[in-house]
């Protein structure tokens, strides 16, 4: 086994963890400066795109700055996505898989689903997570790439990193 799977998956929750209590600065801190963070589209077919730099992507970013960006654009209301009130979020991630790995970097696939609560109304997202993480030291693990995989696509909203 490539990293400790106890030490995964509270990296993991703690990831979530900072998305349902608002804490972005801390929730940026799991990801690698050079980190790709990819949320494929679904094509007419029914099949998820296959590269984000020449079709359709929900959210594409190719490095952390871009997250950061986004994060900021939360903060400041200037995000599509973004509402008063804030909508209230719960993550839950299950049947955390490590799926390959070596002594550097470790490849991990999650489901989960995200309930949304704002004006009285509770919508639901859920899809399935690929990550690569490398051992940060002490500190635990980078997020270094992140494919999320949305699985009900078609919602009466936009969407942001919150979301998912």
């Amino acid at each position: 086994m490539c990293f400790d799977y106890g030490k995964i998956c509270k990296f993991l929750y703690s990831e979530a963890r900072c998305l349902d209590d608002k804490d972005f600065e801390s929730w940026l801190q799991f990801y690698d400066k050079n980190v790709e963070f990819w949320m494929p589209a679904w094509d007419d077919d029914g099949d998820i795109t296959k590269n984000p730099r020449n079709e359709i992507s929900l959210i594409y970013y190719d490095n952390r700055s871009g997250l950061e960006d986004r994060i900021f654009r939360v903060q400041t209301e200037r995000s599509g996505a973004s509402s008063v009130p804030d909508p209230r979020t719960l993550h839950s991630i299950s049947n955390i898989e490590i799926i390959d790995g070596n002594s550097e970097v470790c490849s991990i696939r999650y489901n989960w689903i995200t309930k949304s609560f704002r004006y009285n109304k509770v919508n639901t997202f859920f899809g399935v997570t690929f990550v690569d993480l490398v051992s940060a030291g002490n500190e635990g693990f980078l997020i270094t790439r992140k494919k999320v995989i949305l699985k009900n696509d078609y919602i009466d909203q936009v969407l942001d990193v919150y979301h998912i």
